[in-house]
């Protein structure tokens, strides 16, 4: 297993633009984020979720949603909804055991579509990538006058398969996401928010064809602003948002950009 202890370049470049919206911009965690779409010049997001309480407190919380993905091609196209890029099925359970702290963790079903890299990008071979994803994160929010501090760390496994679930080029993958937010209310009776946020995403795979292991490094950024609203007399929470993709390192770069979309039901507490 290699590690590699060196910060890449992309890092170096836009560390000090994670600081910066992590002191000065605003964010929250309400919303269902973009997954990576690899490679395109934009992209569209969309969610259809089910948040319910567990518990007459409200400390014991699921969220359950289904989300559809759509990307324009690798280059010279900026349609977002020219080619099918993923369906998502997930369930995740948050725990808030104090005021400021949280835990949460997460089962995920991922079917994410593969496109060649050049001219026409026809599906590529194989067309489908299957993933399995467990997940555990752990958030401390701390206010801030009226805004919303919170940090949070993500530790990922993900699981590849064929689209006949073989195992694949990669067999699986650690993955380390970190994550700084802030929140802010907005005037008006419908509880509005204003919303941004930043997160290093670091991961290392082993390898099926060869059986070798990748080095760990830093693989992307993402930078997101969403606007969030809850509907007077609706049990729904809408979030409109952009997210801004850097993937690669050094001279290799790839920016997308992504228009997104979510609406969460609110059920009730028992």
């Amino acid at each position: 297993m290699k590690i590699n202890n060196e910060l890449s370049f992309p890092f170096i470049k836009f560390f000090p633009l994670v600081i910066f919206f992590s002191l000065f911009t605003v964010a929250a965690s309400a919303q269902i984020s973009p997954p990576g779409l690899g490679k395109a010049n934009t992209a569209f997001w969309m969610a259809l979720g089910w948040r319910q309480p567990l518990d007459t407190a409200g400390k014991v919380t699921s969220l359950s949603y289904i989300g559809v993905g759509r990307t324009s091609d690798p280059a010279g196209d900026a349609n977002p909804f020219h080619h099918q890029a993923i369906l998502v099925l997930n369930q995740e359970f948050y725990q808030h055991y104090s005021k400021n702290k949280e835990f949460s963790y997460a089962l995920s079903y991922r079917r994410q579509n593969s496109y060649e890299e050049t001219y026409p990008y026809h599906s590529a071979d194989p067309a489908i990538e299957q993933e399995f994803r467990i997940y555990g994160r752990y958030a401390l929010s701390t206010d801030v006058g009226r805004l919303k501090w919170k940090n949070t760390l993500r530790q990922e496994f993900r699981k590849f398969f064929t689209p006949d679930f073989k195992t694949g080029e990669e067999n699986f993958q650690f993955r380390t996401r970190i994550k700084s937010q802030l929140s802010m209310p907005l005037p008006g009776p419908n509880h509005n928010k204003l919303s941004g946020s930043a997160e290093v995403l670091f991961s290392i795979s082993k390898e099926h064809l060869p059986v070798q292991w990748t080095s760990y490094g830093y693989r992307e950024t993402r930078f997101t602003v969403y606007y969030t609203t809850h509907p007077l007399h609706l049990p729904w929470t809408i979030d409109i948002g952009y997210m801004n993709d850097l993937l690669g390192a050094g001279h290799n770069i790839t920016d997308v950009h992504y228009l997104a979309l979510d609406i969460i039901w609110e059920g009730k507490r028992h």
